[in-house]
């Protein structure tokens, strides 16, 4: 039911909005994007799309100092295909530091567009996407060092679809609405020693991450033609991770990790200084919850296209 409402409040918000009597045009409002919800639109063929962030994610027990750099580039004016490595330097409060920058998993990414937003009949743009995780990150074997793990061993597979669509509020000022809902499942993976899972020197056996859900509903707001006030909410669930295997003495190991259920909030301040290139400043909350660990994430991440 949820997902229903999401997208009933994605797609019937144009719906809802008086007129102004001179609105802002399409033309005069340039974006970068909020922090979490990538966009609905495709590249127009032979086009780049490349939005490098940095980040430090803070937790209470250490944090993590990072960057990730989506790079996508329209391989049809419908079609776009993309890759987002990425990679992080770990500091917890206790314990070692990561011997260093390590890499994490990285993603690619295919996208179809099914629609194009139309302002006379308030159709959004809607895209079909496919995610696929590679296990470029170290996740076991980490030794003394638990703080080198930066990827989650597994391969993983979301499939979704994003929407976009525009609306002018009574000030005639546009408000740019995403929607963006993935569904993945990951393949099991060997674990040995140390790792990710919280297994310890010695341990031998494998890991099986559950399914997951991931909604993100995001607003922006265009003040002026540069500047932009965005606003991203997450929602997500992930299954409970199965553990099993033997420690080195030959005993039987097994475990559950819990599922859980983040939320999540990140406000952001757009800066455009032409339609192809814009800066972001934005912050994500997870509070606490079950199984939850809360943290907050500062970033900036510059947008280009060419």
């Amino acid at each position: 039911m949820k997902r229903f409402l999401f997208a009933a409040l994605l797609l019937g918000a144009p719906l809802l909005a008086a007129r102004a009597d001179n609105p802002q045009t399409l033309d005069d409002a340039w974006w970068t994007g909020p922090m979490l919800a990538p966009s609905a639109g495709t590249l127009p063929q032979g086009h780049f799309l490349v939005e490098p962030y940095l980040y430090d994610a803070r937790e209470p027990h250490g944090s993590s100092y990072g960057s990730l750099t989506y790079i996508n580039y329209g391989l049809f004016d419908r079609f776009t295909v993309g890759v987002t490595p990425t990679g992080a330097y770990s500091r917890p409060d206790q314990g070692p530091a990561s011997s260093g920058p390590r890499l994490g998993d990285t993603q690619f990414l295919a996208q179809y567009r099914l629609t194009q937003f139309d302002q006379e009949s308030n159709i959004p743009t809607l895209s079909a996407v496919v995610r696929e995780t590679f296990p470029t990150g170290k996740y076991d074997q980490l030794g003394t060092r638990p703080s080198n793990g930066m990827g989650g061993g597994a391969y993983s597979t979301a499939v979704g679809i994003y929407g976009q669509s525009y609306f002018w509020l009574g000030t005639g000022r546009i408000l740019r609405t995403r929607l963006d809902i993935l569904e993945s499942v990951s393949t099991s993976m060997p674990v040995s020693g140390v790792s990710v899972y919280g297994t310890s020197q010695g341990f031998s056996g494998s890991a099986a991450p559950g399914s997951s859900f991931y909604a993100d509903l995001a607003f922006e707001y265009s003040m002026t033609r540069e500047w932009v006030l965005a606003m991203d909410f997450t929602y997500g669930t992930n299954g409970v991770t199965k553990v099993t295997g033997t420690l080195v003495d030959g005993m039987r190991a097994d475990a559950k990790l819990g599922s859980s259920r983040p939320l999540g909030f990140a406000p952001g301040l757009e800066y455009n200084w032409r339609d192809d290139i814009g800066v972001l400043v934005a912050a994500r909350f997870i509070p606490a919850g079950r199984n939850v660990t809360p943290s907050i994430t500062p970033a900036i991440a510059l947008n280009m296209v060419f």
